[in-house]
């Protein structure tokens, strides 16, 4: 288990900038803001000042027309335009959430598990299998693991630190107040990882980011280099590979949580792109939950790297 103390930021990161400062206060002074009001009344506030201040000072109106026009070109303009709020709405609602602690948990920890994978997934918390829980940065990705963890499952998180270090310190003391373990993706982390899912814990990871050095699966129909260390920890550990999403409901603050069925055996990419397909179906039955904000279609080593997939397709 590892201790992501929030005093003692990860010190490989970068020393913060005037532009990291800049940003880390905005955020604090955001969630300041938001802490100041129950929380029925903070998670829309927030989620309405990110889309409507945030999302255009950050540019992150153009990035969603331009990966939506990559890969659903024909979306009608009503729905483009509806999604141009919805998605950094969606964006700042998870942000409160993550930083509400105890409330948040206790307004999920009753939410009943559903869907095909749901049954399987309480036998292996009975068994104490391991399980590798899979899901994106869609709906809000922590409903499963701060419901799960509140019920008595065994759930760690895997997580990217952060660059900017101020605002890591504060995510990490975030995410953990819903529950721990957590470990950091790469070497540091690795070794608390193994032993947790070996002993028959569960591990959540989020896999819908570029990965430079993945493999050029596809998702929703375009190449999309996916990392394949779910399915590689679910066939080196013997452990199940589930899917699993925290779905926002139309009041914006109640969640479902779907547990599809595992995903069979096969090889990494066949396992991995089983992953994508899962993603992808929530993503087009909800597809203002999703964070459309990510550059995911790049090619190896940027977007020069899409001349070689290309060639070696052709």
């Amino acid at each position: 288990m590892t201790d992501p103390t929030p005093s003692m930021p990860d010190p490989d990161l970068p020393r913060p900038g005037l532009a990291d400062r800049a940003s880390d206060a905005a955020l604090r002074g955001l969630l300041g803001l938001g802490r100041m009001l129950p929380y029925r009344r903070r998670v829309p506030l927030t989620g309405w000042m990110t889309a409507h201040l945030v999302a255009p000072l950050a540019g992150w109106r153009g990035r969603i027309r331009d990966n939506l026009a990559h890969v659903w070109p024909d979306l009608p303009e009503a729905e483009l335009r509806r999604m141009l709020v919805a998605v950094p709405d969606n964006i700042g609602r998870t942000v409160a959430e993550l930083y509400s602690g105890q409330e948040f948990v206790d307004r999920v920890r009753a939410i009943p598990l559903e869907g095909p994978g749901a049954a399987t997934l309480a036998a292996a918390h009975e068994a104490q299998r391991p399980v590798v829980l899979v899901t994106g940065h869609f709906g809000n990705y922590d409903v499963a693991r701060a419901a799960l963890i509140a019920r008595g499952y065994r759930v760690g998180g895997l997580y990217k630190p952060m660059k900017n270090r101020l605002f890591d310190a504060h995510y990490i003391r975030a995410i953990s107040s819903l529950g721990e373990p957590l470990f950091p993706r790469g070497s540091k982390g690795l070794a608390g990882m193994v032993r947790f899912l070996r002993s028959g814990g569960m591990l959540g990871i989020v896999v819908d980011q570029h990965m430079m050095h993945g493999l050029p699966l596809t998702f929703f129909g375009q190449v999309a280099m996916t990392a394949t260390s779910a399915a590689d920890l679910a066939l080196k550990y013997d452990a199940l590979l589930v899917p699993i999403y925290g779905i926002r409901q139309p009041d914006g603050l109640s969640f479902r949580i779907r547990v599809e069925a595992p995903v069979p055996p096969g090889t990494p990419a066949e396992m991995t792109q089983a992953l994508n397909d899962s993603l992808e179906a929530q993503v087009r039955a909800h597809p203002g939950q999703w964070f459309w904000v990510h550059r995911r279609w790049k090619g190896p080593g940027g977007k020069r790297g899409w001349s070689a997939i290309r060639r070696a397709r052709d």
